[in-house]
């Protein structure tokens, strides 16, 4: 355990504090935007003229003509170019949030140090052959992003299966942590050692299932979010009749007896859900818990819908301090994903080259 980030005062900052930049891949996979390519696009530029004035975007491109082609588009936008940062990294698809790496802080006087985790990414259960493409995605960005600190659990994760308050407590769900088609030798207390020597948390709190029609088996990011160190909020469906309904108050309520890392109970805010959106293959994961938190601004998934409103004034209240910007994301969840999905923030560091070894798996 001594080569665990833990054992060098690392954790996972809260999203809510101050980013380097925000990663993002440019859409360009012909199944997942099979004949909605440009709108898929459209979502994009509109995350990024959000997002690029309080700070960097960091773009990963397949090639040099295809940065050239989303500079032109940056420019018909007003997006200050200075403010893009590109990467030529080739990607099977966009999902950033699962199969880039997580970045964890630690203080070091008056310094910030930064460290990229490397969890293994086997596209949600190998549930997509093409996409397994981007299980070295991981390491690809921290070596494009010259990370010196790297460490390697050895062991599934996806970024969207867990939300920190970046003060010891993390939320998680059993249907996604538990299901076999990720660790299946490891018992639900081996999990949890990872998550607490790898992410430095110290009070993890099992949820239940996630919404209906999402592929990730459960990610918490489409239901459950820290807005800050002792409030969360969580979705709630009001239609009896929806499938959402008796999952979402369960996961309600047991947010409601939770405590923190402090032994102090939580706030929990309710937020709505969006209608039924549905697509191709069906029902698909929409909600307005897949928002971003940036420097300046929060994105949050909208869908021409009736609540719309009244999930952005709530999560403005959340935010008093950004400015909260609805994206319609009708397209995006086609992919069976959302804003938070497709982002990975970076953390602001001081020191660009801290001096510590690269660290191993747990024995």
């Amino acid at each position: 355990m001594n080569q665990t980030p833990r054992a060098f005062g690392y954790r996972m900052p809260a999203e809510w504090k101050k980013h380097q930049g925000t990663l993002l891949a440019w859409p360009h996979n012909p199944t997942t935007w099979e004949g909605i390519v440009k709108e898929a696009e459209h979502v994009w530029l509109g995350m990024i003229e959000a997002l690029h004035t309080g700070e960097k975007i960091l773009l990963l491109v397949n090639n040099a003509a295809e940065e050239k082609k989303v500079r032109g588009l940056l420019r018909k936008r007003d997006v200050d170019l200075k403010q893009i940062e590109f990467f030529h990294i080739q990607t099977a698809d966009v999902w950033l949030r699962d199969s880039a790496p997580i970045f964890v802080t630690r203080a070091a006087g008056k310094k910030t140090e930064r460290a990229a985790i490397q969890w293994t990414f086997n596209a949600w259960g190998e549930k997509y052959d093409d996409l397994l493409a981007d299980k070295g995605l991981s390491e690809r960005i921290a070596q494009r992003m010259n990370e010196k600190n790297r460490f390697v659990p050895g062991i599934v994760l996806e970024g969207g299966s867990i939300d920190v308050n970046g003060r010891g407590t993390l939320v998680t769900t059993e249907q996604c942590l538990l299901n076999k088609n990720r660790n299946p030798l490891l018992t639900k207390a081996e999990i949890e050692k990872y998550l607490k020597e790898y992410l430095g948390v110290s009070t993890i709190i099992w949820l239940k299932r996630g919404v209906a029609g999402d592929d990730t088996d459960g990610h918490v990011d489409d239901f459950a979010r820290f807005v800050n160190e002792k409030t969360i909020v969580c979705a709630v469906e009001e239609n009896e009749k929806d499938a959402n309904y008796a999952v979402l108050k369960e996961n309600f309520e047991l947010l409601k007896r939770s405590v923190d890392q402090d032994g102090k109970k939580l706030t929990v805010v309710p937020l709505p859900m969006p209608k039924i959106v549905r697509g191709r293959e069906g029902r698909l994961p929409a909600s307005y818990a897949n928002f971003y938190i940036g420097n300046k601004a929060v994105v949050v998934p909208i869908f021409n819908d009736k609540s719309d409103d009244r999930a952005l004034e709530i999560l403005q209240k959340c935010f008093p301090d950004k400015k909260v910007v609805g994206v319609r994301s009708e397209t995006i969840v086609e992919g069976f994903g959302g804003l938070h999905c497709v982002t990975q923030q970076v953390p602001t560091i001081e020191n660009k080259n801290p001096s510590r070894p690269e660290g191993r798996g747990i024995d």
